[in-house]
């Protein structure tokens, strides 16, 4: 398998040579082992899977570093977290930068455990799946944030996306990208060894249960998250299911979108919006087995939006953003008109606020914005200029402050 450039190498090299540890956080099979092997090939390695070296570390850690010298890699160092204050101890001993890269695919747990022993001495990154610049060899590497600045740049650089349903019925996850794989199998793989066996660890549920669960939870991506229907479905707890989707974003299999609030929007809905953060999972987990059959189906409009929004957010982490505070959705009644209304996504930066439609059409329409104007009423924001992210050919002005853009614009 041939290896596909990582548009986040040069951020994890910088943070590499100006902190102590780097930690490298993501789902399972998103290509971090792969990225720290191949753009660090000095490092020693030690992999927590292996019981053996987890035991060690544990029960002996002066061996364990004697066997591991420094600079060391340690791959799925959440399953140890008591290495962390061996750690502590080494790197508050010396100056030296870039001394441990640590990865693991629990990052909320990984976190507490940093912010417990690691505080003020570690560098923390996130990596999702390819992302659509990087399977087509795009350089470009700033976040999406529709300015005249961004769209000019952007401008320099595009590629037409060819086949653009196939990669959304592929999915991201980087493996798949050796043409030897066969899709059915890889997923149903990726379910049962390592959603099954790594999420095991922190519930208790039968695989029955817990594949059932995943399938509801992939049959809503894109919908408002509403954990008393899905509870109802899978015939669990409405506390059990709270705790689950918890641990499927702790592990970076889904994001929750939070709605945008402010006291102004009186009328909107709190509730945050769910997304598989790979459609290919999703599209494995709801059994749409062919991507014709994905694009004709009627759940291609959700499908279509999760794939966008996880291009947004890759856009960010690949620049080393947080996106958590730029992010969010609109939906309320805070309009004149009868009825709800929402706006996909609000990019807020600067002070502006900036209205993402996402739309599965080749045949945009100025009316698609129309939700746009109930941001005029956050007195303390501007609003930017709109968005209708779609499959349009080519750029196209709908209004002075609305524009189509095609997908490549990501």
């Amino acid at each position: 398998m041939s290896y596909i450039e990582r548009s986040i190498t040069p951020i994890i090299k910088k943070r590499v040579q100006t902190s102590k540890c780097l930690l490298v956080t993501g789902a399972r099979q998103v290509g971090k082992s792969t990225l720290i092997r191949h753009e660090f090939p000095e490092y020693n390695k030690a992999n927590f899977d292996d019981r053996l070296t987890r035991l060690q570390a544990k029960e002996e850690p002066k061996l364990f570093f004697l066997n591991n010298p420094c600079p060391l890699f340690i791959d799925e160092v959440q399953k140890e977290n008591s290495i962390l204050e061996d750690i502590k101890l080494i790197v508050d001993e010396s100056d030296e930068r870039g001394m441990f890269i640590l990865s693991g695919s629990q990052k909320l747990e990984l976190m507490k455990g940093m912010s417990e022993s690691l505080a003020g001495r570690v560098s923390i990154t996130e990596l999702m799946g390819l992302s659509l610049r990087e399977i087509h060899d795009v350089k470009f590497n700033q976040h999406f944030v529709p300015t005249e600045e961004y769209l000019q740049e952007r401008e320099k650089e595009l590629k037409p996306y060819q086949d653009l349903w196939e990669t959304i019925h592929k999915g991201t996850y980087p493996e798949l990208y050796d043409l030897e794989r066969d899709w059915q199998e890889y997923y149903s793989s990726y379910v049962s060894t390592y959603l099954e066996r790594d999420i095991n660890e922190l519930i208790s549920a039968d695989s029955i249960t817990f594949t059932k669960f995943l399938t509801a939870v992939a049959a809503r991506t894109g919908e408002m998250l509403n954990y008393a229907n899905i509870a109802s479905e899978v015939g669990v707890s409405e506390p059990t299911i709270k705790s689950w989707i918890s641990i499927l974003e702790r592990t970076g299999i889904v994001f929750l979108l939070q709605p945008y609030s402010a006291s102004a929007l009186s009328r909107a809905i709190k509730t945050p919006k769910i997304y598989f953060r790979d459609t290919g999972l999703a599209c494995y987990l709801t059994r749409w087995l062919t991507a014709d059959a994905l694009k004709c189906s009627a759940v291609a409009g959700n499908m279509f939006e999760t794939f966008v929004v996880s291009e947004v957010l890759k856009s960010y982490i690949n620049e080393g953003k947080d996106y958590r505070f730029n992010i969010f959705y609109y939906r309320g009644k805070d309009r004149s008109t009868s009825g709800e209304n929402e706006i996909d996504l609000i990019i807020e930066e600067n002070g502006v606020l900036y209205p993402i439609e996402i739309k599965m059409s080749g045949n945009p329409k100025a009316n698609m914005g129309a939700t746009n104007q109930v941001l005029d009423k956050v007195k303390e924001k501007s609003r930017g200029m709109g968005v209708i992210l779609c499959l349009v050919d080519k750029k196209t002005y709908l209004r002075e402050n609305l524009v189509a853009l095609p997908i490549e614009y990501i």
